[in-house]
């Protein structure tokens, strides 16, 4: 989805920040994916995606991911999670051949207009990534050399395990998964204190949070109101839903910087990441983890 913050969202009564709710997870993720297609025809006409020049050319693919997934001219690429498509394009220029996952049927229908006039090879599905029997069976069994998600995706997912499982269910045996999102420890901060960092949201949290959405993350003072739910994940929770469905990590990194601005008195650097301003002390605030499917089953014991 490459969502990208929480800068600007606001509680029911108005006051900036997130409340938590006990919903049926089912129902939230129906009103998120409502949600994105709204957000959607927002963002194919906003200066933060800036679609024209991508289709002049522009990479949308940051440093820590291509560094990351490397080289992919000639690999199969599965990319979950990926709005209307720019970011699986890019790696399509980059020699990939590609398919993209994401559960806004506007999103979808996007990406594909887009890719045909760009005349780029890519297929897109919509489906929701945590329905691991749907996802695999429209995939039609195939299995991929990468499988790659990042910026603001796993925040939108109730359980991590279901959503693994995907992971592991597209891999070939000995291929790569790449993730880079904001760090689980820059979701527990007080987005509205300004400049400073406030403890204000639990680590550990398990209910979903609500917040009320102005515009949104790409198009701020667009004409829109909604509501979104977003879910904390723990590092056990990343980590553990990977190892459980049965991935090898490989590589685990944090960065003190994003490449958006979470807090709104972030400054951005010559590199355009966006970095805490100095005399605030820096925190990771992004990572990014690479696992591997065993090319091999070991017997069990």
């Amino acid at each position: 989805m490459d969502a990208d913050g929480r800068p600007g969202l606001t509680t029911p009564d108005g006051t900036p920040g997130g409340t938590s709710c006990a919903a049926d997870p089912a129902d939230l993720v129906r009103a998120n994916r409502d949600l994105w297609d709204g957000w959607t025809e927002l963002h194919v006409r906003s200066d933060f995606y800036d679609v024209e020049s991508f289709k002049a050319g522009r990479n949308t693919l940051d440093a820590v991911e291509s560094e990351g997934v490397g080289d992919v001219q000639g690999k199969s690429l599965l990319h979950l999670q990926c709005h209307f498509g720019l970011d699986t394009l890019s790696w399509a220029r980059r020699g990939a051949r590609v398919t993209g996952v994401d559960f806004s049927e506007n999103a979808v229908a996007h990406a594909r207009r887009l890719a045909r006039e760009l005349a780029l090879e890519a297929r897109f599905i919509c489906a929701d990534v945590t329905d691991t029997a749907t996802v695999l069976e429209v995939l039609g069994g195939e299995q991929f050399d990468v499988v790659f998600t990042s910026h603001g995706v796993i925040t939108w997912l109730p359980d991590l395990r279901p959503w693994a499982r995907t992971v592991a269910g597209a891999l070939k045996p000995g291929g790569t998964f790449f993730l880079s999102d904001s760090h689980p420890f820059t979701w527990m901060f007080d987005e509205a204190a300004e400049p400073e960092l406030r403890f204000r949201y639990e680590y550990f949290a398990r209910e979903a949070m609500r917040w009320e959405e102005k515009g949104s993350y790409a198009a701020p003072d667009a004409d829109f109101e909604g509501v979104s739910y977003s879910w904390q994940h723990a590092f056990e929770d990343i980590v553990g839903s990977l190892a459980g469905a049965g991935l090898q990590i490989v590589s685990l990194k944090e960065y003190p910087y994003l490449f958006w601005r979470w807090f709104p008195w972030m400054v951005k650097d010559g590199d355009g990441a966006y970095r805490l301003p100095e005399g605030v002390p820096e925190i990771p605030l992004m990572f990014s983890l690479t696992a591997t499917k065993p090319a091999t089953t070991r017997p069990a014991h």
